[in-house]
């Protein structure tokens, strides 16, 4: 998984430096952070390998998102005709970075959750996604969203001409990024397996 990412994270500094793509330059440097920050992350947490494996499709495709041209036909926004301009419901209904930035947050709700409950088992407690504590990991996968957004706009500041967008641009994606992560704290909730036997048998009643 480490040389899938590492040969993702080539490639896309390769098609920056060759296209002179300079905003997506910052954004392989990002990338190669959140790369680092979540190995550290899964050191402690292990992650598991299906989340893991979603993060490295979100990587991919919000690298092809930047770069990748779509052809002249296909219906886009703004004045580049990258994937991420990309209409995929026209005329103006939905966005392929939309798309990206719900799966991704979804994902990153995911991670939250998968933290959270390995924080209380190294404490000899089991918890269940109860509505208070799935609100925290919605909460924190838009609070990292937003983060996103930050990084956006110190773009905009460095780089004379970006692909990012306008005021309506960072709304939508700030609601792509709710949905998102609103949708995963449902599944979680839905789906999850019930706390495993831990030191002690308490279990986090509902907040």
């Amino acid at each position: 998984m480490l040389a899938v990412n590492g040969l993702l994270l080539a490639a896309g500094l390769y098609a920056s430096l060759r296209n002179n793509n300079n905003e997506f330059l910052l954004y392989v440097a990002v990338l190669l952070m959140l790369l680092i920050l979540i190995g550290a992350l899964h050191f402690r947490v292990r992650f598991h390998v299906g989340l893991l494996w979603g993060l490295t499709v979100w990587g991919a495709a919000h690298m092809a998102g930047g770069l990748w041209h779509v052809p002249d036909s296909w219906p886009t926004a703004g004045s580049e005709p990258v994937l991420y301009n990309w209409w995929v419901i026209p005329p103006d209904r939905l966005k392929f970075d939309q798309v990206v930035h719900a799966y991704g947050f979804g994902l990153t709700t995911v991670a939250c959750w998968q933290s959270l409950r390995q924080a209380f088992a190294g404490r000899g407690v089991g918890v269940r996604p109860t509505f208070g504590l799935l609100t925290l990991c919605v909460a924190g996968a838009m609070g990292f969203g937003a983060a996103n957004e930050v990084i956006e706009f110190f773009a905009t500041l460095l780089i004379p001409e970006t692909n990012v967008g306008g005021y309506e641009n960072t709304g939508w994606d700030l609601v792509a990024n709710a949905v998102g992560a609103t949708v995963a704290g449902v599944l979680i909730f839905c789906f999850s397996k019930p706390p495993t036997d831990t030191a002690s048998p308490a279990v986090v009643p509902e907040p």
